[in-house]
């Protein structure tokens, strides 16, 4: 099946979207870690993807990372861009995405969710809209309606915030 791009699917379904839920490692990265021999942890992140959360977060819309992996680099980045919603350490991500809707009062109708690994699976059939990136595994390609132009890390979040916050710009 063929997936569709950001730019194909219409402003009006954007406009109804409230929560955009997304992985970290893979999605807001490359997915490589570099850790050093004394245990520090480095990764790199966007800045067009920063700048393009900023806008979403401005307009109005809920942002969430939800993380398997518990990490100190990206407590840091969610720190700096503002993001309110930072769940790390949680492998099961739908329960993550759900919990996190519920407190929200919002349904699947509401929300996307952006992932790249088998542990994304379930969360990116779950919301409204299930986003990937190219290099992504097959699982969560399969699971997604939409796969970004550009690769995890390198602007493929900023494709999604700007479809967002275009669609608000009526």
């Amino acid at each position: 099946m063929a997936q569709l791009t950001p730019q194909q699917i219409p402003l009006s379904f954007w406009s109804t979207v409230k929560l955009f839920a997304m992985d970290v490692d893979g999605i807001l990265t490359d997915g490589t870690i570099q850790i050093s021999s004394d245990g520090t942890e480095t990764k790199s992140f966007s800045i067009l993807d920063g700048m393009g959360l900023r806008q979403v977060i401005m307009s109005g819309l809920h942002v969430a990372w939800i993380s398997g992996r518990a990490s100190q680099a990206t407590a840091i980045r969610a720190k700096e861009l503002g993001i309110p919603h930072v769940l790390q350490g949680r492998i099961d991500k739908i329960t993550a995405l759900k919990e996190l809707a519920t407190e929200l009062k919002l349904d699947a109708k509401d929300c996307i969710y952006m992932g790249d690994d088998d542990i994304d699976v379930a969360a990116l059939k779950w919301a409204a809209l299930g986003i990937s990136v190219p290099t992504a595994m097959d699982s969560a390609k399969d699971a997604s309606g939409c796969i970004t132009e550009k690769n995890a890390g390198y602007g493929a979040v900023r494709e999604v915030c700007e479809r967002l916050t275009l669609s608000r710009k009526k």
